[in-house]
C-alpha cells in the first residue's frame, strides 16, 4: 500500500502545473483626450488642498476633524478587520499544528466479566493510567492555487477598505469646506437682510410721517408695511440655515453643537485658488473611488479561481507523533513512541451542480463589478468636466454681480448727492438703498457659489490624494 502512494502524488504534481485561474486584466477605460474648457497648465490638489483657501479655522476644522470624525473612524476599523482577515486567509498556505495532552485513569467492570462467580469469589476491579502527548499536524497542498486565490482575494478586499477609507477621508474633507463656507455665506446674507429690514423700517417710517403730513396716502403705507413684512420673512430661513449648518459641521468634527466655536470669518477675506486638472489619464490614480472598483475586480477575479478549484482534487497531508504509556516514568521512552503519517486524497463525484452554480455565481459577479468600475471610470471623468464648468460659470456670474453690485452703489452714491441738493427726496435715496442691498445679496450668494464649485473641483479630482501616495 506504502508503494503506492507516490503515484498520485507524482500525478498531482503534474497536474499542478496548470493554472485555472485567469490572470487580472483591468476593463478597458479609454479616457478623454483633453479636458473641455480647461488650461494646459496642470495644477493638481497637495494633500492639503483646504489651507489654498487662507482660512486658519477652516484648518482647525479639518484638524480637529481628523481626530473625531465618526465616519473615518468606522472607516479605519473596517480596514483593521480586512488586514485581519488577511491574516486569516494566509493561515491555510501554512501547516496546522496541535498539541494534545492526556492522563485517562480508567477501571474495568466486573459485571461484563465471563465468569458469573466473579462477584462472589471476591475479584477486585482493575484500575488503569494512560498517559498521553501528542503533536498533530496537516497540511493542504495547494496545486491549483485555490488557497493563494483566497489570500489575493482577501487581499484585493482589503485595499478596497483602504480605498473606501480614503474615499471618506476626502468626502468628509469637501463636506467640512463645503459647510463652513455655507455658515459664512448665509452669514454674510443674514447681515445684508437685517440691513434691508432697517432700510425698509426707514422708508416705511418716512411715508408714515407724509401720511401725517397728508403728502401720502394710506396706501403708499400699506405697500411699504408689506415690503417690510416680506423683508423681515427672509431673517428666520437664513437664521435656520446658519443653525442647521452649524449642528452639521459639529458632527463632522464629531462634537456636540454647543461645543462648536466659529470666530467670525468672512467670504471676502478667504483665497479664490486656481486649480487645475492635468492630463485625463493621471485622474485615474488619484480618485480612491475608481481604485476601489477595480480592487474589487482583482478580488472577484480570484474568487473565480477559488470556485473553479473545487472541481479538482484536493489533497493533504496529515500526521501525528507522540508519545503514550501506562508508566508515567516510560512516557519518553522508545516503546511509548507512536505516529502516524499520509496523505488524504478527495475528488468530488456528484454534487448537484453546486460547484457549476458557484463558479457561474462568481463570473457573474464579476461582470457585474465590471460595469460598476466603467461607471466608476466615466463617472470620475464626467465629475471632472462637471465641475470645471461649475467652476467656470460661477466665475463669469460672480464677476457679472459685482458689476451689477458696483452700479447698484453708483446709482445709490448719486442719489444721496442729489438729495444734499434737494433734487430727489429721501424716499429715492432709500429705494436706491434697497437695490444695492438686494445685489449685494446677490453677489453674496454668487462667491458662495463659487467656493462651493471650487470644493466640488477639489473632490472631483481626488483632493490631493494619490496612489503614489497611499504608502505614505
Amino acid at each position: 500500500m506504502i508503494r503506492t502512494l507516490p503515484y498520485p502524488l507524482a500525478l498531482a504534481v503534474l497536474l499542478g502545473g496548470c493554472s485555472i485561474g485567469d490572470p487580472f486584466v483591468a476593463p478597458e477605460a479609454p479616457p478623454p483626450a483633453a479636458w473641455s474648457g480647461a488650461s494646459h497648465t496642470a495644477a493638481w490638489p497637495s494633500p492639503d488642498w483646504w489651507r489654498q483657501f487662507g482660512s486658519p479655522r477652516l484648518d482647525a476644522l479639518m484638524q480637529d476633524a481628523m481626530r473625531g470624525n465618526f465616519d473615518i473612524a468606522a472607516a479605519m476599523a473596517r480596514v483593521r478587520q480586512a488586514e485581519a482577515q488577511v491574516e486569516i486567509a494566509g493561515g491555510a498556505l501554512l501547516p496546522a499544528l496541535t498539541g494534545d495532552g492526556s492522563a485517562t485513569r480508567s477501571r474495568s467492570s466486573l459485571a461484563m466479566s465471563n465468569s458469573s462467580s466473579a462477584l462472589s469469589r471476591g475479584m477486585k476491579p482493575t484500575y488503569v493510567t494512560t498517559y498521553g502527548a501528542t503533536v498533530s499536524a496537516s497540511y493542504e497542498i495547494d496545486f491549483w492555487g485555490k488557497n493563494r486565490a483566497g489570500v489575493d482575494s482577501a487581499a484585493a478586499a482589503a485595499e478596497v477598505s483602504r480605498f473606501d477609507y480614503q474615499t471618506a477621508m476626502l468626502t468628509m474633507q469637501s463636506s467640512i469646506a463645503t459647510t463652513y463656507f455655507d455658515i459664512l455665506g448665509y452669514g454674510e446674507r443674514l447681515r445684508l437682510a437685517r440691513d434691508s429690514v432697517a432700510n425698509a423700517e426707514a422708508v416705511l417710517a418716512v411715508y408714515r410721517d407724509r401720511l401725517a403730513a397728508g403728502t401720502a396716502t394710506s396706501l403708499d403705507v400699506a405697500q411699504q408695511e408689506n415690503v417690510v413684512a416680506s423683508q423681515r420673512a427672509t431673517v428666520p430661513p437664513l437664521e435656520k440655515q446658519i443653525r442647521q449648518s452649524r449642528n452639521a459641521l459639529a458632527i463632522l468634527v464629531g462634537r456636540l453643537p454647543e461645543e462648536l466655536a466659529l470666530d467670525p470669518e468672512s467670504l471676502d477675506v478667504l483665497a479664490m485658488p486656481e486649480v487645475a486638472p492635468g492630463l485625463p489619464s493621471e485622474l485615474l490614480a488619484r480618485r480612491p473611488d475608481v481604485l476601489s472598483a477595480e480592487a474589487g475586480l482583482r478580488g472577484a477575479n480570484a474568487d473565480i479561481t477559488v470556485a473553479r478549484a473545487a472541481w479538482f482534487p484536493s489533497i493533504s497531508l496529515t500526521g501525528q507523533g507522540g508519545f503514550q504509556s501506562v508508566d508515567l516514568a516510560k512516557m519518553m521512552t522508545h516503546q511509548s513512541l507512536l505516529f502516524s503519517i499520509g496523505p488524504s486524497f478527495t475528488v468530488p463525484l456528484f454534487d448537484g451542480g453546486k460547484i457549476a452554480g458557484t463558479v457561474e455565481q462568481k463570473r457573474a459577479r464579476w461582470d457585474e463589478l465590471v460595469q460598476t468600475y466603467r461607471k466608476a471610470v466615466v463617472s470620475a471623468f464626467s465629475d471632472v468636466e462637471d465641475s470645471l464648468v461649475a467652476v467656470e460659470k460661477t466665475t463669469e456670474a460672480e464677476a457679472a454681480q459685482r458689476v451689477a453690485e458696483s452700479t447698484a452703489r453708483q446709482a445709490f452714491e448719486i442719489a444721496q448727492s442729489l438729495m444734499r441738493g434737494g433734487t430727489v427726496d429721501v424716499t429715492t435715496v432709500l429705494n436706491t438703498q434697497k437695490t444695492l442691498f438686494s445685489a449685494q445679496d446677490q453677489l453674496a450668494q454668487a462667491r458662495l457659489a463659487r467656493f462651493q464649485a471650487l470644493v466640488g473641483l477639489y473632490k472631483a479630482m481626488g483632493g490631493g490624494w494619490s496612489s503614489d501616495k497611499a504608502g505614505s
